[in-house]
């Protein structure tokens, strides 16, 4: 089944020089337009941020500073960008959350406008972790092949929490058996507080 589309959209990605969309730089864009009428654009571009790319961002996007010393700023792409988007639709991955409120943010720090109002934004990661789901319940499914039948008591969760444990670590070759191991990687962040108000 294929998209139904009443005007263009836009699926967009973005690397850039870190995760705080207030005050990060885009250093490439990848842009898919497709058409009502089926016609599909394509275009991708590098793009000098005016600001170091920190070495973090760069090993895992593989862009570094030399690769972008040449290329137009974001300012000087704006127009021609805001003007091949059009009034098309936004999707992508993550991108409600990052993406988008970034890509508006290079928009109105140089002054073009770029209103979303009258846009529909698809998310394909909400869409993804809306049908398959993140329980305990889905996830003894996935590992361990059985159905949680007594799942919320307390004995039955804590019983197949261990099991999918053992699965994962049966599964991911990368998943170390140490417990030192398997806690620092199922951190999500720094936090200074135990429910993660206060991020490091």
């Amino acid at each position: 089944m294929g998209l139904e589309l009443k005007k263009p959209i836009v699926f967009f990605d973005l690397e850039t020089t870190g995760v705080d969309v207030a005050n990060d730089r885009i250093v490439e864009i990848s842009i898919l337009k497709l058409h009502p009428d089926g016609k599909k654009e394509v275009k991708t571009r590098r793009v000098n941020p005016l600001m170091p790319i920190p070495k973090g961002a760069s090993e895992v996007h593989g862009i570094y500073d030399e690769d972008v010393q040449d290329e137009p700023s974001f300012k000087s792409l704006a127009k021609s960008l805001a003007q091949f988007i059009g009034n098309s639709d936004l999707a992508g991955y993550n991108s409600n959350k990052f993406d988008v409120p970034l890509l508006v943010e290079e928009f109105l720090r140089v002054g073009v406008d770029f209103d979303i109002s009258n846009r529909s934004l698809v998310d394909v990661q909400n869409i993804f972790h809306k049908m398959e789901q993140r329980t305990l319940v889905a996830a003894y499914k996935f590992y361990c092949g059985k159905d949680l039948t007594d799942a919320h008591s307390a004995e039955a969760d804590n019983t197949a929490t261990y099991e999918v444990l053992e699965a994962q670590l049966d599964r991911y070759d990368e998943l170390e058996s140490n417990v030192e191991f398997l806690a620092e990687f199922s951190k999500r962040s720094n936090n200074a507080d135990l429910i993660g108000r206060i991020v490091f």
